[in-house]
């Protein structure tokens, strides 16, 4: 890479039109709290399907839920801010893995929950038959840049018998900024998070979901699908090929590849000038 990247992440920007509105829509669902909806339907091995759509037609899909969905809610609030940190080695070992479509391959993230001061780190790795498996633990808060040794072990760990570590150290790459709101139906054990005011890249350097648009990721246990699949094919939408990292990675300019992500960063985000 070029660029010398600053070991700091984005912070998550004022809420906005969209969020508020956002936070309207799912307003008049039932509440179920985090420890319920990890007891229900925490899914860290599931299949993802992730699509981008405009707030009229997340109101058409919240409509036509069934009323086993639930909303999380914590304290009062149902949105909440994001702030993560992705790890890749110097030339971009696990992009380079997801452009090639490789089966065995894997992302790492520091993710900070910025309403709760709580930070995770995450591996996320592609298990058979494109079911995503998660791995976690407790990362401290004021060492969101820097995995640790501690952190290189767990990482090690987690992906230990599905790929190989790369030789190179992992140094933060890509952050990422959003607030969420997470729906649970645990009759269908199938978890939907909406993401808004979405920022991925560096600083200035970064591409911003449009206004009016969110990012909506169906999780279940099927691999046929979750009832919101369903639904959402019926609202005429479709699955969208979109990881965060990604875009992230793309927006900053560097002269690599972006060819499975470039149709929709066009169609969806607001891009920097490089």
């Amino acid at each position: 890479m070029s660029a010398a990247l600053e070991p700091e992440a984005d912070p998550v920007p004022p809420l906005s039109e969209t969020g508020a509105t956002l936070e309207r829509q799912i307003g008049a669902l039932p509440s179920i709290d985090l420890a319920t909806l990890e007891a229900g339907a925490a899914l860290l091995t599931r299949v993802d399907r992730k699509y981008v759509v405009r707030l009229s037609t997340f109101e058409r899909l919240v409509d036509s839920l069934d009323d086993h969905w639930r909303a999380l809610q914590i304290d009062d609030r149902r949105l909440f801010g994001y702030s993560s940190t992705y790890f890749d080695t110097a030339d971009l070992h696990t992009y380079r893995a997801h452009l090639q479509r490789r089966r065995r391959r894997f992302k790492v993230r520091v993710r900070q929950y910025t309403d709760s001061d709580g930070c995770m780190l995450e591996v996320k790795r592609k298990g058979l038959r494109g079911a995503t498996v998660k791995s976690r633990t407790p990362h401290p808060v004021w060492s969101q840049a820097d995995l640790g040794p501690t952190g290189h072990d767990f990482v090690a760990d987690s992906i230990r018998g599905h790929a190989e570590l790369p030789d190179a150290p992992l140094r933060p790459v890509v952050s990422t900024s959003n607030r969420r709101a997470t729906l649970v139906s645990l009759d269908s054990h199938a978890r939907l998070t909406v993401d808004t005011d979405l920022r991925c890249g560096w600083g200035a350097t970064s591409a911003t979901l449009r206004a009016d648009h969110v990012l909506l990721e169906s999780k279940s246990e099927a691999s046929g699908g979750s009832p919101v699949d369903r639904l959402l094919r019926s609202l005429g939408e479709r699955p969208v090929n979109i990881s965060k990292y990604c875009v992230g990675v793309a927006s900053l300019g560097l002269d690599l590849p972006s060819n499975p992500w470039r149709r929709t960063m066009r169609s969806y985000f607001d891009l920097p000038d490089n």
